[in-house]
């Protein structure tokens, strides 16, 4: 079995189509058919069913797309490694973060590392935390920075720093003539959050039965930071964020940030690997301007 033929089988399995997954690769179509005939042939199995609508994975073709992937995955780990050896100071550095981590803290710390370094090419992804550690764990990341972290054995947390949520909103909005914001101004005005999945979600929901109130009825439910802020930035509703991840909206003069009052909304900012897997060069040095950026989000003492 060649290793071009798992390759040929991974680009048909993710696109569905043999005329797309040839156009990716720049190939004929008949060239993959030969590739996937002799994978069946090796595995003793039928891989792909043929309908009208395209390709439909058998069993055993799933069963090997899950683990190929994976394993690609860490043959193309395994060359930027060989790469660093031979002293080529380039490669590709993939990072999972969730929505406040990456506008506040990663697109900083990657101006700043890109400068430094302008061949390494970044692949940025913003994804909920569970997707974020999953991405991680099944090498499709190489670094995650994350808020609400779950405990995970194959992870290894690099950095972690406690951060406090604070409540946003516009300078005209009425919220923001208060010096704190309590549970129940929370409740009469019109709220911005992301579902029930997400970390910040779950906690502010817990702290709202412990005080004896009713859970919040967000007016939006999104998880994309940008629509939330925009809603916040148009006086229509208040977000619960931590306050770095609106710093230029603050400097600007476009967004407030209010302190919790009887509500703590506590969490660590977490910038995590996997433990068996090994850095890149590019991937360590970016750890290292990232472990920079990082402790400026540390809680004041006592806090």
């Amino acid at each position: 079995m060649q290793l071009r033929a798992l390759i040929y089988f991974n680009e048909l399995a993710r696109h569905g189509s043999m005329r797309r997954a040839a156009e990716k690769l720049g190939i004929a179509p008949t060239a993959i058919s030969r590739q996937i005939e002799n994978l069946e042939y090796h595995f003793g199995a039928p891989l792909v069913e043929r309908d009208p609508t395209g390709i439909r994975l058998t069993a055993a073709g799933e069963l090997l797309a899950a683990r190929s992937a994976r394993t690609l995955r860490e043959l193309d780990h395994v060359r930027t490694l060989i790469d660093d050896l031979k002293g080529l100071r380039a490669g590709r550095v993939t990072v999972y973060a969730s929505g406040a981590a990456a506008s506040g803290l990663l697109v900083p710390a990657l101006a700043d590392f890109s400068a430094s370094y302008p061949e390494v090419r970044f692949e940025v992804v913003v994804a909920s935390v569970g997707r974020t550690m999953q991405a991680l764990v099944e090498g499709e990341a190489d670094l995650a920075v994350t808020l609400f972290t779950p405990p995970e054995a194959e992870t290894f947390v690099r950095c972690r720093v406690a951060i406090d949520h604070a409540a946003v909103m516009a300078p005209s909005h009425p919220l923001a003539r208060l010096d704190a914001i309590g549970p129940r101004d929370l409740l009469a005005h019109p709220v911005a959050m992301p579902d029930a999945a997400f970390g910040v979600r779950q906690a502010l929901d817990g702290q709202m039965r412990e005080a004896g109130l009713p859970p919040l009825d967000p007016v939006f439910t999104t998880g994309a930071l940008e629509i939330q802020l925009e809603l916040a930035r148009r006086g229509r509703a208040v977000l619960v964020l931590p306050p770095f991840s609106v710093r230029r909206d603050g400097a600007a003069g476009t967004l407030v940030a209010r302190p919790f009052r009887d509500l703590r909304i506590r969490t660590h900012l977490d910038l995590s690997h996997r433990e068996d897997r090994p850095l890149s060069f590019a991937a360590a040095k970016l750890v290292g301007v990232l472990e920079q950026h990082m402790p400026g989000f540390r809680a004041p003492p006592g806090v």
